[in-house]
């Protein structure tokens, strides 16, 4: 198989359930099979790390399968996460190969080298074609990041708690960073935020300062 192009995304909720996508299009069009989603464990809350873990993991299993590398990599992002990506491929060694981010807001296009955005004509092939891989790219992480996430309230143990439902457990991951964040907190304040009786919420801080003593 031809690799040609290979696109990465970051998805998250609140820096929680982090995760990264990565696809590969050729000259055939997708190449599903070599699609991967990958659980981010470096630090939670840099997108730039993640983004950098995602490239390394992925170069290295392309090494342990003796498959091509991709002639161009395509970064969901502006600046920044093109720059990581950069660096995650002069580690690596491979700094020759094309990389250029793709900037939702705007559809402006980054290249290394040049500090200024790129625009270019909405109505270009080449442009529609780095949005279809970039909003495929997106749509594999999202798609992965909503299985995790329905995982982690499937498996809380918060979820023992009388009057928490899915409902609730998904308010927790949207608004709180995590169980230390949770723990930090007054049963006011998350009865408040999130709907909850004070008794309720007493018992969701009291089961994240256990869960916070136990790591």
């Amino acid at each position: 198989m031809c690799i040609r192009d290979m696109a990465f995304d970051i998805s998250h909720i609140s820096g929680s359930n982090v995760t990264a996508s990565c696809i590969v299009f050729s000259d055939k069009g997708p190449e599903k099979k070599e699609y991967r989603s990958m659980n981010i464990k470096t630090d939670k809350n840099d997108d730039y790390l993640a983004l950098a873990e995602a490239i390394s993991r992925r170069i290295s299993s392309l090494k342990k399968r003796s498959l091509p590398f991709p002639s161009l990599f395509l970064i969901d992002g502006g600046k920044g996460q093109l720059s990581m990506a950069m660096s995650a491929l002069r580690e690596l060694g491979l700094d020759y190969i094309n990389i250029i981010g793709l900037a939702k807001r705007l559809e402006e296009v980054f290249i290394p080298g040049n500090p200024e955005a790129q625009i270019i004509n909405k109505n270009s092939p080449g442009l529609i074609l780095l949005k279809r891989v970039r909003d495929e790219a997106h749509r594999f992480a999202i798609s992965f990041q909503k299985l995790k996430r329905k995982k982690t309230m499937t498996e809380s143990p918060y979820s023992s708690i009388k009057g928490v439902g899915k409902i609730t457990l998904n308010k927790l991951l949207i608004e709180y960073d995590g169980t230390e964040d949770i723990a930090r907190q007054t049963p006011k304040s998350i009865a408040e935020k999130i709907g909850l009786s004070e008794k309720v919420s007493g018992e969701i801080i009291a089961m994240a300062l256990s869960l916070s003593n136990t790591t």
